[in-house]
């Protein structure tokens, strides 16, 4: 029998029960994939990170793998948050970096200790954007979410956009339309197999607030999630393609904004997310977030 020790993480808040929740495996070394599997499923989180020690010619500190209740994922923002601050809490680290390795490679990983509690800074994968779909994939991704042509920001195309696991971005122009949105889930799905991406992150400008940019829903049922309360991997990107569109002004080499997410499920949280720009194209994305752990306890599999 493997014993293994298991966190549940909040990310991407301070408060429990709020933000994203991420199962985290610390010792995962001893289990096989369909374990995992079956972890992830059982603890059903969107995502759950298992952390493993790696081989001694290694030049990274871990490896991180990530499963859906249903699939492995490439990369997950929120549960990479989740599983450094696990292992800051269990390692009781200082400020550091860690490298870690993940199927979109190794990422660098900045751990921040501030009064006997942590913050995590992700720096993510490569950024890539799709050219923008054609006018009826466009059509059809409107209609799966119930939205109309005038609900469109018309200065936001419908494409993909990936720092590792890739989103669709669909900037729409009120926040009171994207907390009503009814999306076809099932529609939605099917529309994933043909363009080959499993989210949609639906993000608007219309924010009362001076302190954030965005407020976004991110709908992914093609994977086993209807909806993520808060994702780093359509945050992150999301940076990207408002530089590489030019729909935000940047005066600088860095811009920075904070994003927010899970209002309409009562799992509120938010993101700052750092742009690095180098020629006017987005160079190297990295998110910040908070976490506070739910639980920890002891596994036997």
């Amino acid at each position: 029998m493997k014993e293994v020790i298991v966190y549940q993480i909040d990310s991407f808040t301070k408060e429990k029960f709020k933000g994203n929740p991420a199962g985290v495996v610390l010792n995962a070394e001893k289990l096989t994939a369909d374990e995992m599997q079956l972890i992830a499923r059982e603890l059903n989180n969107s995502e759950t990170a298992f952390v493993f020690k790696p081989d001694q010619k290694d030049n990274f500190d871990y490896h991180v793998r990530y499963f859906t209740p249903t699939i492995e994922v490439p990369i997950c923002g929120h549960a990479t948050i989740g599983a450094l601050y696990a292992k800051a809490i269990e390692d009781q680290l200082d400020s550091c970096t860690i490298k870690i390795n993940t199927q979109v490679g190794v990422l660098p990983i900045d751990i921040l200790k501030v009064d006997d509690d942590y913050q995590i800074t992700m720096t993510q994968g490569s950024f890539n954007l799709e050219p923008a779909f054609e006018p009826s994939i466009q059509q059809r991704i409107v209609d799966a979410l119930d939205l109309k042509k005038e609900d469109l920001n018309e200065k936001c195309p419908i494409q993909i956009a990936s720092t590792g696991h890739s989103k669709v971005m669909i900037g729409i122009n009120s926040r009171t339309l994207l907390n009503h949105l009814n999306p076809d889930f099932g529609a939605l799905a099917h529309l994933s197999k043909e363009i080959k991406c499993n989210g949609y992150f639906v993000f608007t400008f219309d924010s009362d607030d001076k302190d954030i940019l965005t407020y976004g829903r991110m709908f992914a049922p093609a994977i086993g999630i209807q909806e993520d309360p808060v994702t780093g991997n359509a945050n992150g990107p999301l940076g990207g393609y408002l530089i590489q569109n030019k729909i935000v002004k940047v005066t600088d080499e860095t811009f920075e904004f904070i994003g927010r997410q899970g209002e309409t499920i009562n799992r509120i949280g938010q993101i700052k997310i750092e742009v690095t720009i180098k020629n006017h194209i987005p160079e190297i994305i990295r998110i910040t977030g908070n976490a506070v752990n739910v639980f920890r306890t002891v596994m036997h599999v």
